[in-house]
């Protein structure tokens, strides 16, 4: 397990996650000036990302994680897949409900496209930066079951970075704590005891839109190309 830090276990919310994402800034203050290279999980994640790129002076970039979608309940994820194909399903949830290797797959398949579909077009505008020997943080407004988390950290591992950190506004204990199984740092401001939804710790949470992520990663690229 991976060194873990938790902040609170207060359940006051966020005003929004552009504050969330100056707050996790402040506890890596140490990053700055190191070169990191900040990763995004749209489209949610990408505003505390542009924060943490912008206080770090550090590369900001996305990694792309789906839920893989139970079959009949689409909004219950049975697991999840990142670009490259790296996936995690929940052995217990496939066992209790008897979900098939064919469903799986079918489900992976259809999620997998729909990465590289995304990917494509982000790629346009922001090429893929490397992530070989350098300091590489993962955020995320928040997190619920993990699953998504979990396959875009193992998906970054690919890249070889020298360290990977996760960090998150906020999310419940032992999700947390099994997330930092996979990093080889994790901090989490918030971690309310009678978490339900992330949502929930956020006074204003509107959904970010793919327009305003493309937007967020051009602006990423101008500063770039300025320096």
């Amino acid at each position: 397990m991976g060194k873990l830090r938790i902040v609170s276990y207060s359940r006051e919310p966020f005003s929004d996650r552009v504050e969330a994402g100056r707050l996790l800034a402040r506890e890596l203050d140490s990053l700055r000036g190191r070169n990191p290279v900040i990763l995004g999980i749209p489209r949610g994640g990408i505003i505390p990302a542009r924060e943490l790129a912008l206080a770090l002076n550090g590369r900001l970039d996305v990694i792309l994680s789906h839920k893989l979608r139970m079959p009949g309940r689409p909004e219950v994820a049975m697991g999840a897949i990142a670009e490259g194909g790296v996936s995690f399903v929940d052995p217990e949830i496939v066992r209790l409900l008897g979900i098939t290797v064919q469903m799986i797959e079918q489900e992976k398949h259809f999620q997998l496209e729909e990465l590289n579909r995304r990917s494509e077009k982000i790629r346009q505008i922001l090429p893929r930066v490397p992530l070989e020997n350098r300091q590489v943080i993962i955020t995320d407004d928040g997190v619920a079951t993990g699953a998504t988390t979990r396959t875009a950290i193992r998906a970054a591992r690919f890249g070889n970075p020298a360290r990977l950190i996760l960090a998150l506004p906020v999310g419940p204990e032992d999700t947390v704590s099994e997330l930092a199984e996979e990093a080889d740092e994790t901090i989490c401001l918030r971690v309310p005891l009678d978490f339900m939804a992330v949502g929930q710790f956020y006074r204003s949470f509107e959904q970010v839109s793919d327009q305003e992520m493309l937007d967020i990663l051009k602006e990423a690229r101008r500063r770039e190309e300025e320096k």
